[in-house]
């Protein structure tokens, strides 16, 4: 008995040394990016009263860690260079290795802000190839959730440089943003991304962000109570079926496997969605198949599949070999093909498709098809489809129970934003509002707590806040309507009056069947552009036209605007598009619209006393012309808020 109370004793007092050792944050590490011409703030962890000293820069700078175990130091601001070194001295020491001063951008958001390099690998295969940008670096937070409260550090954590592959994790965005910006200013550039898909940007912001929002305060303090968490997951969902057996995985023959006998298949086309071919509200699972025809010259070396991209999840089987997977809908599917898979003649292709909610397939407009070599073989067309099991409708909780912690309030800006509001840095990089498209009236509001919220907590004065309207997604409209998406990007355009932001517009962006397009680069110079203005000063066009002020004469409606630039223009060469007009009614009709000097002149013939102009209003407008002549596209509006 006595022996176990020893060896317990001895890893109790182990534990407390190993915490008790010095240490520092994961941000404060080799290859970092220091903000120039700003007082730095180096800090970390020791045994209470520890006396810490570090050196940079031929200078020393001393400080005693506190009774909670934290020391820091401020270091005096310095000009743009490096490499450096960094000694920290306690009891035992530390170095840090690599440094660079130069300007730090907080990058933060959700999907179109996570999107790597590497993702997009085919569209911008030249510019990974050649990346040897060494003073560019990025610091990728992982992805963390936390409800009890702010977290002192993040694990894992590291810098990387845009060298070779290294590059490929980079955030696509802020390396286009990054890159522009390095090669203008010849400073390094350090990315410190705290980004994470399909998130709320309730989550983004502190406690204390929320201050004026009791709805979400009154969550957060329910959240913080983990009997009321561990309840919400223990709690059993009575009613939810279980999921039937996959028919393809469960006979004696799987559907993917060479010796199966195909009986019973359908055509389909391929790509598309299996609700419009004749598959009415199917969630489940559905079977692809078919034979594809692969010249000799095609064999014996390793290929590639572009699959488009799948909605959600999917298995490619070739030749009755699994090939790739991907268990989520976003990413374009591009799998690898092992040298020896492919033979001449018929190859036998299967994928299989699983989706739990609206239109499941093969999404159009993407590349479909595989190549090795010079060779190229289209896989687009008819393809034989099986159901292999089709989900029964539920109406209740998820499996399990319990809540999706990162889209609750403050669970990100806790576990991923908070362990970097001591670094200084240049400013922030915002990508994100698609989460919160289905409740747009309160974007602004939310929107601006976060902008100060986050300057709040940084305390480094109103830092510059850059950030990305939403682009045009989802169907086209031929006819004037309502859009939440529209609604959004009002949101975010009104969010200007909020000082010291800018906003890259980016309507012209998007694609209409894929919420993460592929057109990073101009989004990405766009906020650089924006930063320019912004944070360095420079006397340039940064946006395109924003809606001024809009008068009524006689029949005519004249729009004037900001962020001119050399003048109006239609991008294009035809007609402006878009514009919609109305009368005290409200009822729009699509209207003649005409530059004038440096405004828009709106009119139609069936709306004699108009009061109301809307342009580029819809999820995806069908031609927003109107720019200015430095090439930036006009952000959507409206006058009859």
């Amino acid at each position: 008995m006595m022996k176990t109370i020893g060896f317990v004793w001895f890893f109790f007092l182990l534990s407390v040394g190993a915490q008790a050792q010095l240490r520092l944050p994961s941000l404060i590490s080799d290859g970092m990016v220091l903000q120039r011409d700003k007082p730095l703030t180096i800090w970390g962890w020791a045994k209470a009263g520890e006396k810490i000293s570090v050196r940079f820069n031929r200078k020393s700078y001393k400080a005693t860690t506190d009774a909670g175990g934290t020391w820091r130091v401020t270091l005096p601001a310095m000009p743009a260079g490096g490499p450096f070194t960094m000694d920290v001295i306690g009891n035992t020491q530390l170095t840090v290795k690599d440094i660079l001063l130069g300007d730090v951008w907080f990058c933060s958001g959700q999907s179109n802000m996570v999107h790597q390099l590497n993702i997009h690998d085919v569209t911008y295969a030249s510019e990974i190839a050649q990346a040897n940008y060494p003073q560019i670096r990025q610091f990728w937070v992982p992805t963390l959730t936390n409800l009890q409260g702010p977290q002192t550090d993040v694990p894992n954590g590291q810098w990387k440089k845009a060298v070779g592959d290294d590059v490929r994790p980079f955030s696509a965005v802020a390396y286009f943003m990054a890159k522009k910006l390095h090669q203008y200013y010849k400073v390094p550039i350090g990315i410190i991304n705290a980004s994470v898909g399909g998130t709320p940007i309730e989550a983004w912001i502190s406690e204390a962000g929320f201050s004026e929002l009791p709805t979400q305060k009154a969550t957060i303090e329910k959240n913080k109570d983990t009997t009321y968490i561990n309840s919400l997951t223990r709690r059993a969902p009575a009613t939810r079926p279980a999921p039937p057996v996959d028919l393809g995985m469960n006979g004696p023959a799987k559907w993917y496997e060479t010796s199966y006998t195909q009986k019973g298949w359908r055509p389909i086309n391929m790509p598309g969605y299996w609700e419009d071919q004749g598959i009415k509200d199917l969630n489940g699972v559905v079977w692809y198949r078919r034979e594809i025809d692969l010249p000799a010259s095609m064999t014996g070396k390793a290929a590639k599949v572009f699959l488009g991209r799948i909605v959600d999840a999917d298995e490619l089987y070739i030749n009755g070999k699994p090939v790739g997977r991907t268990t989520y809908m976003y990413p374009q599917r591009r799998y690898n093909v092992p040298a020896d898979l492919l033979k001449a003649g018929k190859n036998t292709f299967v994928v299989r498709v699983t989706n739990t909610a609206g239109k499941g397939g093969f999404v159009p407009d993407k590349p479909y098809c595989i190549f090795a070599g010079a060779d190229t073989v289209d896989l687009k067309g008819t393809w034989q489809y099986k159901v292999g099991t089709a989900y029964r409708p539920f109406a209740g909780g998820g499996f399990g129970g319990g809540i999706n912690a990162q889209n609750q309030p403050t669970a990100l800006y806790n576990a991923m934003v908070a362990p970097e509001i001591q670094y200084a840095i240049k400013g922030f990089c915002w990508y994100q509002g698609e989460s919160n498209a289905g409740r747009p009236q309160e974007y602004q509001t939310l929107q601006t707590a976060l902008i100060n919220d986050w300057r709040n907590r940084w305390n480094q004065g109103p830092l510059p806040f850059l950030y990305v309207q939403l682009p045009g997604f989802m169907d086209y409209n031929y006819q004037p309507s309502e859009s939440g998406w529209a609604l959004l990007r009002e949101a975010q355009l009104n969010a200007l009056s909020t000082p010291n932001t800018a906003m890259a517009v980016a309507i012209d962006l998007g694609e209409w069947n894929d919420i993460h397009p592929d057109n990073k680069k101009s989004v990405g110079e766009r906020l650089a552009l924006a930063a320019q203005k912004l944070a360095y000063n420079e006397n340039l066009v940064y946006s395109g036209p924003l809606y001024q002020s809009a008068t009524v004469e006689g029949n005519k409606v004249v729009v004037s605007f900001t962020n001119v630039g050399g003048g109006l223009m239609a991008n294009d060469g035809e007609e402006l598009g878009d514009f919609a007009i109305a009368g005290a009614d409200k009822k729009f009709v699509w209207a003649k619209a005409s530059i004038v000097g440096n405004t828009v002149v709106v009119s139609s013939d069936e709306v004699p006393s108009p009061q109301y102009v809307r342009y580029a209003w819809a999820d995806n407008p069908v031609h927003a012309n109107l720019y200015n002549k430095e090439g930036l596209p006009a952000s959507p509006f409206r006058t009859d808020k």
